[in-house]
């Protein structure tokens, strides 16, 4: 069964070293992994404000969230729009999995968050976008997407659901490449892993391993904040629009300056959603 990591301990001066032959063992066999208390609570309540605010602007902006399903929405943003984006995308485990499964010129090309509301049914199993010849010929992965939930998930919520392996699967019989007959989904039901994780704790995962968001049978949503990474030339960063202002750009670091696949503005334009996934929108499982 999958879980999730524990910090290392290390001394107070030293950085944590993570093991490289750990992560690519989990991403490419499991196809998820994750670290538990990355992040304080405080810091994840103020990004949960955030994000709250976020939501309620996009919901009143025509394009400004894209449905995932019934009750359920999915909004890309700008990494200004949050506290706490350099935290984020400077965490040493963070840089450490891009590093081992992207390469060292991993490339940060989205930043979103889902919600699934109460009243959210079950997704179909699918796969958030199809397979390259990379992946089914040359079998690498080269795109990974970061979980981080702003509550503390339980059963009633509509909890994260995944096949841990299934990255791999042939996708010949999948409409679209991405979402797999019914016939298949006993299969996928067998393999099945909820993940209840709690402020702090961050997870990562090939958007090919197939799963789904369950039904959220409680009064709360259940936000999760998104960070999509990319190795040199995936071309996901097609799917999205991912800003930066000159001046947000100038004030980073030169080394997380060089991570950013993103487009240079002086002031921040409305995004319009533009990475949908018209499956999940035909009528839920």
């Amino acid at each position: 069964m999958t879980t999730l990591d524990q910090s290392p301990a290390t001394a107070s001066n030293a950085a944590p070293q993570y093991d490289t032959a750990s992560i690519m063992g989990a991403i490419y066999g499991d196809g998820i992994t994750g670290l538990k208390g990355a992040f304080s609570r405080e810091w994840v309540a103020a990004l949960g404000e955030d994000l709250a605010g976020l939501y309620k602007d996009a919901l009143a902006r025509p394009g400004g969230a894209v449905g995932r399903g019934t009750n359920r929405h999915y909004v890309e943003i700008h990494p200004e729009d949050i506290r706490g984006f350099v935290e984020l995308v400077s965490h040493p485990w963070v840089q450490a999995v891009c590093a081992a499964v992207l390469g060292p010129n991993y490339q940060f090309v989205e930043i979103g968050f889902d919600v699934p509301n109460p009243g959210a049914r079950d997704q179909p199993w699918h796969r958030d976008f199809p397979a390259t010849d990379q992946t089914l010929v040359e079998r690498r992965l080269n795109s990974l997407a970061f979980n981080l939930t702003t509550v503390d998930v339980e059963p009633d919520m509509g909890p994260f659901d995944i096949a841990p392996g299934t990255q791999w699967d042939d996708p010949s019989e999948y409409d679209h490449g991405m979402f797999p007959p019914t016939s298949l989904y006993e299969r996928y039901q067998a393999r099945s892993q909820l993940k209840m994780p709690r402020m702090g704790d961050v997870s990562v995962r090939s958007a090919l391993t197939i799963h789904r968001g369950t039904a959220n049978h409680s009064d709360k949503p259940r936000p999760v904040l998104v960070l999509g990474v990319d190795a040199p030339g995936a071309g996901n960063h097609e799917k999205h629009d991912f800003q930066v202002t000159r001046r947000f750009y100038d004030s980073l670091p030169p080394e997380l300056r060089e991570h950013l696949l993103c487009r240079l503005v002086d002031q921040l334009e409305p995004i319009m959603q533009g990475h949908t996934i018209e499956g999940l929108m035909m009528g839920d499982a």
